[in-house]
């Protein structure tokens, strides 16, 4: 509790992209599918935060893909306190989650920096 979650990394979906954002959601299961489908051998954890600055709607998910932004994921270039952690949502099938990397990997899309 208090670790701040910082932009910097590299992309989940496209590994030669450092992200100049961190995303967040507020939805507690696309959180569990963001972690499931995160790079890494870890358990998938699920956080609860506080943005410390402004953020926006994280336009790789909203208006061009859902419109008005009904998967309520957001961006930010400042910290996410971290204030708690969840440990239960609807997780995904391996099946699922197998179905979801490959059409992550075949997606041909622009990630929005």
């Amino acid at each position: 509790m208090g670790d701040l979650l910082i932009a910097g990394g590299k992309s989940n979906y496209k590994s030669e992209l450092q992200m100049n954002h961190i995303c967040f959601t507020a939805l507690v299961n696309g959180a569990g599918l963001a972690a499931a489908l995160a790079k890494g051998d870890g358990n998938e954890r699920v956080y609860i935060v506080e943005p410390t600055g402004i953020y926006e709607n994280d336009p790789n998910l909203t208006d061009k893909k859902f419109p008005g932004n009904p998967s309520r994921s957001y961006r930010s270039e400042a910290p996410l306190k971290i204030v708690g952690e969840v440990t239960e949502w609807v997780k995904q099938s391996p099946e699922d989650i197998k179905k979801f990397r490959e059409k992550l990997e075949n997606n041909k899309g622009e990630i929005i920096n």
